[in-house]
């Protein structure tokens, strides 16, 4: 099979696609964000306070890790002319290294310690929080961390400017979970975002995605799986409910059909965060998976 055969983004919507989606429009904007003018949007925007300490670090770091990506002041759009490629790379880190890209890097405990210990690699936080953005520059900073770059803008149109193949990873882990049945149309992993990930992944480059919430590993099982353009790793048996529930009748899926289904061993470049210790003495599992690109 050529590469032709199975590009996603040359498809056409499927209903088996359109997992979590309540309307076709809704669908045609998630598989591309700037679609009709409705980009996807898997957060709210919130008023942001910064504390008097990562104001200071906002301040002090902002210039040195915050890329210039935006279509405007207080924009969390893309600027339209953005072309992301090696170029633009090697500009901005000083080289072309492998790049990994996290998608809600929250506080950044994450990336931080992900780039502190691999050096030849480059990273790219993308989280829209000022909090988690400061914080994560505090990190940074204070351990004086030089292959790390962050960007202030929804991820899913800063992945249209990306270019085929530019990056080795892509990382979501423990994305908004949007508990209530109407909102799960608004998850970040739906089909639209996977052909973007795919398109900009180099050959065999994967993406990551972790969750501490039952119901959201089953979206991400039915909107993954089914793609013959990316291939689950698997090798982790893990039964799950076969119907969703939603915030208020979370407590039903024990009681629920389930169906064994193939997950990832938990990935080791990802450390024990404060959220993810929260879930786990929540009594929550981690479900971890790891979807490679054909």
């Amino acid at each position: 099979m050529n590469a032709s055969e199975i590009d996603p983004t040359a498809r056409q919507e499927s209903d088996q696609g359109q997992v979590a989606q309540s309307a076709t429009k809704e669908g045609q904007a998630a598989a591309s964000p700037k679609a009709q003018g409705r980009p996807l949007l898997s957060f709210v925007r919130r008023s942001s306070h910064l504390t008097d300490r990562l104001q200071r670090a906002w301040d002090s770091y902002a210039d040195t890790y915050l890329l210039d990506v935006n279509a405007g002041e207080g924009s969390l759009e893309v600027d339209p002319q953005l072309s992301f490629d090696q170029d633009f790379q090697a500009l901005h880190w000083g080289h072309a290294h492998p790049l990994v890209l996290e998608i809600g890097t929250g506080q950044g405990e994450n990336i931080v310690a992900a780039a502190q210990g691999d050096q030849s690699t480059d990273f790219l936080a993308v989280e829209v929080y000022d909090p988690g953005l400061a914080h994560t520059m505090l990190m940074a900073g204070k351990a004086n961390v030089d292959n790390l770059r962050m960007a202030q803008v929804n991820a899913p149109e800063l992945l249209e400017a990306i270019s085929d193949g530019l990056l080795a990873e892509v990382w979501t882990f423990f994305p908004d979970p949007w508990p209530k049945t109407k909102h799960h149309k608004r998850r970040l992993v739906q089909e639209g975002l996977a052909r973007q990930v795919w398109r900009t992944l180099k050959p065999g480059g994967v993406w990551r995605i972790a969750t501490d919430i039952e119901d959201y590993a089953l979206h991400v099982h039915e909107v993954m799986d089914g793609l013959d353009y990316f291939h689950n790793e698997g090798g982790l048996t893990v039964s799950l409910p076969t119907e969703h529930v939603g915030k208020g009748n979370a407590d039903m899926a024990v009681d629920l059909p389930h169906a064994d289904v193939e997950e990832s061993t938990r990935f080791e470049g990802r450390v024990l965060t404060n959220f993810e210790k929260k879930g786990v003495a929540a009594g929550r599992s981690i479900h971890d998976f790891c979807y490679r690109k054909l």
